[in-house]
C-alpha cells in the first residue's frame, strides 16, 4: 500500500511524441485565437470564404467536372457552335450553359478559364510579394542612399495606374519577341506585367514596419551576438509585418485576376485558343446583340463572384488583424 502511495517520477516524453503533440498543440491555439472567434462570427464572411474555395476547387478540378477539353481543337465541333443553355428551348444536352462560335462547352471553358486567371492572379502576387518584401526590407534596414533610390522608383510608379504598367510592359515584351510568343510564354508575361505592377504596396509597408523594428532591443541584441543582417531581417524583422502582408496579399490577388481580365479584354493577355475569363468575356462580348447573352454572361458572373468573394475576404482580414479594432 505505502509502494502505490509514493508518487513514480514522470517518463520523458520522446521526441516523436512531441511531433505527434504539436499539430495538436497548434491546432488548439487556432480554434482559440481572436481571429477565427471573429471569423465564426461573421456569416457573410464563411460564405465568402466557401465560395473563394468553390472557385478554387473548381479551378483545380476542371478535367473532371468539364464535359470537354475547350483548349483541344480535336474535341470541338463547329456543329455545336451558339447553342442555349440547356434549360432553355433551344438548349442541348449537355451543355449545361450553352456553347460558343467554335462549338465550346461555356461551362467547361469557364473552369479551364478559371484555372488560367487564378493561376496568373497567384504567380503575380508571388512575384509582387516576393520583390516588395525584399525591396522593403533592404530599404528599412539598410536606410541611407539605397532607401531613398527605392522609394523614389517606388513614388514614381505609383503616379501610374497598374494596368498601364502592366500594359506597358506586356507590349514592350510582345514587340520585341513578335510571334514567337506561345500560350505559355504569354502566360508567363501577364504574371511578369502584373508582379511588377503591384510591388509598391509591400514595399512601403514593409520598410515602414522595418523602420519602426529595426530600433528595439531583440534587433539590437541579434546585432550584438553577431548575427548577418539578412538572418535579422527574415528572422526576427519580417514577422512582425506578416499581418499587413496578408491583407495587401488578399486584395492584390483580386486586383491581379481583374488586371488580368482587363488585359485579356483588351486583346493585350490570353489568346482565344487558351482562353481566360477576360478572353471569355471579349469572345462573348462580339456576339451580345446578336442573341448569344449566355456567352458572355456567365463568364461575367464567375469573374463577379470570385472578385466579389476575395475582396470580402480581405476586407475580413483587414479588419481582424488590425488590434484597435479587437
Amino acid at each position: 500500500m505505502t509502494e502505490a502511495l509514493i508518487p513514480h517520477p514522470a517518463e520523458p516524453v520522446s521526441s516523436a511524441a512531441r511531433a505527434r503533440s504539436l499539430p495538436r498543440r497548434l491546432f488548439g491555439r487556432a480554434i482559440d485565437s481572436d481571429i477565427f472567434h471573429s471569423f465564426r462570427r461573421s456569416r457573410l464572411t464563411m460564405v465568402a470564404t466557401a465560395v473563394t474555395l468553390l472557385f478554387f476547387l473548381l479551378a483545380i478540378f476542371a478535367p473532371v467536372l468539364a464535359v470537354q477539353n475547350p483548349f483541344d481543337p480535336a474535341q470541338l465541333q463547329l456543329m455545336n457552335s451558339r447553342i442555349a443553355p440547356l434549360w432553355t428551348a433551344d438548349g442541348q444536352s449537355p451543355f449545361l450553359l450553352g456553347t460558343d462560335e467554335q462549338g465550346r462547352d461555356v461551362f467547361s471553358a469557364i473552369l479551364y478559364g478559371l484555372r488560367i486567371s487564378l493561376t496568373v492572379g497567384v504567380l503575380g502576387v508571388v512575384l509582387a510579394g516576393t520583390l516588395g518584401i525584399a525591396l522593403g526590407l533592404i530599404a528599412g534596414y539598410v536606410g541611407g542612399a539605397l532607401d531613398g533610390l527605392i522609394m523614389r522608383i517606388a513614388d514614381v510608379q505609383l503616379t501610374f495606374p497598374a494596368i498601364l504598367i502592366a500594359l506597358l510592359i506586356n507590349g514592350v515584351v510582345k514587340s520585341v519577341m513578335g510571334n514567337r510568343l506561345d500560350a505559355i510564354s504569354t502566360l508567363a508575361v501577364l504574371v511578369f506585367a502584373i508582379g511588377l505592377s503591384f510591388w509598391v504596396q509591400y514595399a512601403r509597408t514593409v520598410r515602414g514596419s522595418v523602420m519602426v523594428e529595426k530600433n528595439k532591443d531583440y534587433v539590437a541584441a541579434a546585432q550584438l551576438i553577431g548575427l548577418p543582417a539578412p538572418v535579422i531581417m527574415l528572422r526576427h524583422v519580417l514577422p512582425n509585418a506578416m499581418g499587413p502582408i496578408l491583407v495587401i496579399a488578399t486584395i492584390n490577388l483580386a486586383l491581379a485576376v481583374i488586371t488580368e481580365a482587363t488585359l485579356s479584354f483588351l486583346g493585350s493577355g490570353m489568346p482565344d485558343t487558351m482562353p481566360s475569363l477576360g478572353t471569355l468575356i471579349r469572345i462573348g462580348n462580339n456576339y451580345l446583340f446578336a442573341g448569344e447573352w449566355w456567352i458572355v454572361a456567365f463568364p461575367g458572373f464567375a469573374l463577379a463572384g470570385l472578385i466579389l468573394s476575395i475582396n470580402l475576404l480581405g476586407d475580413w482580414l483587414r479588419d481582424a488583424l488590425n488590434p484597435k479594432l479587437r
